[in-house]
């Protein structure tokens, strides 16, 4: 029996930014033997391992049906690229399809381990830049693991499972990279100093997280005033639209140049999963009428989940805000060929236009009588905001140690 022990040397953290290097420590042990099972014979004690490999492999999950009923192929709508294909792809039992795999690196082959013995190897991979990122939508699902497989002679292939996150890398727009070019060029052009270590040129990871920390600094605050067909019910301020993971969303409203009442409202932070194929339906909805006009049959696919929401009874307030947390564990704004997952604030504002609720207040006493029953209409309102990663060692998950015995 050998025991596979896998760890990644980051701690405390299985996140990784597409492009990232991924470093985990592959450890292959042969236990000991009790006193009174010890062999004589040398060659009855060795354990031999043929051959191992270690590989990164992107995996997606569809639960899309066509028009027919049939399942969809996710491939079709995205550029499949497996490389490396190898007897390990015959034991891969994991749901889903393989999007995209990284080069199997051989680890070793011939591996003989005495009773106590271990070996250490250490696997390196940079991920892909352009796969998407860890996603646990409704329709679309995409995962990544590493795939640590062996053989023994004469033995089925087994695998080893390791789950990471991979979050998408942020846009760079041409301005921020002009900007960094003439300051690299400035350097060139200063005195040349023998006795002055030369800077290395950042990584795109590096520029990556610069223009993320300065994109998600700016404060933009952006006005919209709120009003339906009674009137104007308030004005709405978000100090800013981009924001990125474990970020708090803060927007105040004032009412006091409403002329409609706001009894009460609640804002509710969603995503929005749109599936772009557009001959595709999901497993679950039934086509009511047997011939749809073409307009339904072209409209995108979505799905909406709910997270944090901010709920208040604003009556009699002039002025309140909302505040609603970004979890850490949702996935950031991002698109392919198959879905597109965005963010929005959604907004119900319940108000009225009773006389009862314009009824001054008695300056002796203080008091007001509420109506017994109110006139109230909803109205809905959705404001896309964009959501980004954040540096992955913000992001505590826990990574562990991984075992596989192989008997």
């Amino acid at each position: 029996m050998i025991d596979i022990t896998a760890k990644l040397i980051r701690d405390q953290s299985a996140v990784f930014l597409c492009g990232e290097i991924v470093e985990c420590l592959i450890m292959f042990t042969n236990p000991k033997l009790p006193e009174h099972k010890i062999s004589q014979s040398h060659s009855d004690i060795l354990e031999n391992l043929a051959w191992a490999t270690a590989q990164i492999h992107c995996y997606c999950n569809s639960t899309l049906q066509d028009r027919s009923g049939t399942m969809a192929d996710a491939s079709s709508s995205i550029n499949k690229n497996v490389s490396g294909s190898t007897s390990l792809n015959a034991s891969n039992q994991l749901k889903g399809e393989v999007l995209k795999s990284s080069e199997p690196k051989i680890l070793f082959c011939d591996l003989r381990l005495s009773p106590g013995e271990s070996r250490q190897f250490m696997f390196r991979e940079s991920l892909s830049l352009d796969t998407p990122p860890t996603y646990r939508g409704v329709m679309v699902k995409y995962y990544y693991k590493i795939t640590i497989a062996t053989q023994r002679l004469g033995s089925a292939v087994q695998a080893l499972y390791i789950p990471i996150r991979v979050l998408p890398l942020p846009p760079i727009s041409c301005s921020d990279e002009a900007i960094t070019l003439n300051d690299e060029s400035n350097e060139d052009l200063a005195p040349n100093n023998p006795f002055l270590e030369k800077k290395k040129a950042p990584s795109k990871i590096e520029y990556a997280l610069h223009y993320l920390q300065n994109i998600t600094a700016r404060r933009r605050p952006n006005f919209y005033l709120i009003s339906n067909k009674r009137g104007k019910v308030g004005r709405f301020c978000l100090f800013k639209p981009i924001y990125k993971l474990g970020e708090d969303i803060v927007g105040t409203l004032d009412f006091s140049c409403g002329t409609v009442k706001c009894v009460q409202l609640s804002v509710t932070l969603q995503c929005e999963e749109v599936v772009k194929n557009k001959d595709t339906k999901p497993a679950n909805e039934i086509i009511s009428s047997a011939n749809p006009d073409k307009e339904s049959m072209n409209a995108p696919l979505g799905r909406i989940t709910n997270f944090t929401k901010h709920h208040e009874v604003c009556l009699g307030l002039l002025q309140t805000q909302m505040i609603l947390s970004i979890p850490l564990y949702v996935t950031p704004t991002f698109e392919t060929d198959l879905v597109d997952v965005r963010w929005r604030l959604h907004f119900q504002f319940v108000t009225s236009t009773n006389e009862e609720l314009n009824t001054t207040v008695n300056s002796d006493t203080l008091e007001w009588q509420a109506p017994t029953d109110i006139s109230i209409e909803t109205m809905i309102w959705n404001l896309p905001v964009t959501i980004y990663p954040t540096a992955p060692v913000q992001i505590p998950q826990a990574s562990g140690t991984f075992m596989l015995n192989i008997k």
